[in-house]
């Protein structure tokens, strides 16, 4: 039957929720597989994540049957779903409704370890077993616009519009709406497994970033407080006396900055997609709505700012050839000195 023609309230779909975030633990579980979504190349597998189902559980909340599954990605992040079918998605206190079963997710969370500052939540709404094509359910667009932001205030006509552009379709009666804090999913097949993987491995990757953005910080404060304790007045002099000093220093900020870089590059290779396919197309959806740009463009800013920081230390402190030609000279000239002014007393004291 086409679901054009019924009332908000008949309108059935799914809700899942989800938090990522990291942890504390040994995790011990099955390895899943990704699931494909449509026509993915044959890479696809090899290029993402590998993740853990470490539980499964089922909850009875305010009457719904709720589905839980603990998963991680290895080795530190863990990923708390919950899934329930709706009577009416629609419904007056979904928002609340999808509160609690946030809550729910960060019981089983924090049981888990899991640290609570480094979190990223989101919520996928999903329609299915219907006939035409999804735009019929735009007549509801102001509740889908509020659920994509969460947001319990009656939204403006042009934020409505602007949140509803950020849609693709792959098939004419299918389209995914993605947003900063949530994602509407119309599939008439019920085949949305995949794009809730793909969402949760692009929650994955902000939270690496936010992660990697504050390690940064820390390091940077570190390589400065290794900076600071080198010899400032007379840096040529204090590499002489103090070389063990400069030498540790030096060596701590190479190791800094050599994993900043490598663990900025693998999290950029772990997760790339590459070409013109359904999946990847998604992706870059959910990067632009999630700024992964912006985020690579301030990660990188710290990289160069680390990288300066080395080559002023490395300039200052270290042994280049012109610096020891220079210290050869200087010797030989006092020694030449010494000779002189001891031929000199020879001569007039003998």
């Amino acid at each position: 039957m086409n679901q054009k023609f019924l009332s908000e309230k008949e309108i059935a779909g799914e809700l899942i929720v989800f938090v990522v975030g990291q942890f504390k633990g040994r995790p011990r579980g099955e390895k899943l597989e990704p699931i494909t979504l449509r026509s993915a190349p044959t890479y696809f597998r090899a290029s993402l994540p590998k993740q853990l189902i470490l539980k499964s559980e089922k909850q009875t909340i305010e009457d719904r049957l709720v589905e839980f599954q603990i998963k991680t990605y290895l080795p530190d992040i863990l990923v708390v779903e919950a899934r329930v079918s709706l009577e009416n998605i629609f419904f007056d206190k979904a928002l609340d409704y999808k509160d609690k079963l946030l809550e729910a997710c960060y019981l089983f969370f924090e049981k888990r370890g899991g640290k609570k500052e480094w979190v990223e939540e989101y919520s996928v709404w999903v329609v299915s077993n219907y006939q035409g094509e999804p735009e019929q359910f735009f007549q509801w667009k102001e509740k889908i616009a509020s659920f994509l932001k969460s947001e319990k205030l009656p939204l403006d006509e042009k934020e409505i519009n602007q949140t509803l552009e950020a849609q693709l379709k792959y098939a004419k009666n299918d389209l995914v709406i993605i947003d900063w804090d949530g994602a509407f999913i119309f599939d008439p097949e019920g085949d949305f497994a995949a794009i809730v993987e793909l969402l949760e491995l692009a929650n994955f990757q902000l939270l690496k970033y936010r992660l990697l953005d504050f390690e940064l910080d820390e390091r940077l404060l570190e390589v400065a407080k290794i900076f600071g304790s080198f010899p400032q007045k007379k840096p040529f002099l204090g590499a002489f006396l103090g070389g063990k000093e400069v030498k540790e220093g030096m060596q701590s900020i190479i190791k800094i900055r050599s994993a900043s870089i490598f663990e900025f590059q693998a999290l950029e290779r772990d997760i790339k997609l590459i070409g013109d396919w359904y999946w990847a197309r998604l992706y870059d959806l959910a990067a632009k709505k999630f700024k992964f740009e912006e985020w690579r463009k301030h990660i990188k800013n710290k990289l160069e700012a680390m990288e300066d920081i080395y080559s002023i230390v490395a300039e200052r402190f270290s042994w280049s050839p012109e610096r020891i030609e220079l210290v050869g000279w200087f010797l030989l000239l006092l020694g030449w000195m010494v000779i002189l002014i001891f031929d000199l007393w020879r001569t007039f004291f003998k």
